[in-house]
């Protein structure tokens, strides 16, 4: 039996024949003090990080750490056995305080690397607020992690609120490639010191692409 909606079939025999949308949610992590870091490894724990979608997406939402410090990630080419991807990357930010003051934007030199293989920050410096009411939001786009032709592009958006006094808002963006060819088949997120002691970070597939 055919699904119509408004004139259009949906569903027939079994088949869809009507988009279903690009944004396919394959994982989501839910922290909790998480110390050691948070990978997701295609194969893994139902991950899919493979030639099925050609571009991923990380969400995070709400993180908050224990400690100031650098919330960064790095990829895999080995299925997670070492995450010292070899990258070049830049960073910016833009910043704006509670009074009104420092409504600034910054090329953030200390944050790019330059064909290194250590973990990449996401935002600037270890400003990231432990207030209770302070957290990390962003998201990270991974493009055609499965080829073997070409580096492998990422870029990163992320806002959050530190614990200074006044309290500044920092929006900080950066971009950069994974410089080989082979395939990136996993991504780690870690605190670069202390815990995650709260947050949820989700994975997406965008196909048709």
């Amino acid at each position: 039996m055919a699904i119509i909606s408004n004139g259009t079939t949906i569903a027939d025999a079994g088949a869809f024949s009507a988009s279903l949308g690009a944004l396919v949610h394959i994982k989501t992590i839910t922290l909790s003090s998480a110390a050691g870091g948070i990978a997701f490894v295609d194969g893994s724990s139902s991950v899919v990080l493979d030639d099925t979608y050609p571009i991923y997406k990380f969400e995070m939402l709400n993180l908050h750490p224990s400690a100031s410090s650098e919330f960064e990630f790095n990829m895999s080419i080995d299925t997670g056995s070492n995450y010292n991807a070899t990258k070049t990357t830049t960073s910016f930010y833009t910043i704006h305080a509670e009074n009104g003051s420092q409504g600034t934007l910054y090329y953030v030199a200390a944050e790019d690397t330059a064909q290194g293989t250590g973990y990449q920050n996401l935002h600037y410096g270890s400003q990231l607020g432990t207030n209770n009411d302070c957290c990390f939001d962003g998201e990270l786009y991974l493009f055609n992690p499965s080829s073997t032709t070409f580096v492998k592009q990422f870029m990163a958006r992320g806002h959050y609120l530190d614990s200074r006094s006044p309290q500044y808002t920092y929006d900080c963006y950066t971009g950069g490639y994974i410089n080989s060819t082979s395939a990136v088949d996993a991504v780690r997120f870690q605190m670069g010191s202390g815990n995650l002691d709260a947050g949820i970070i989700k994975l997406y597939g965008i196909k048709d692409s």
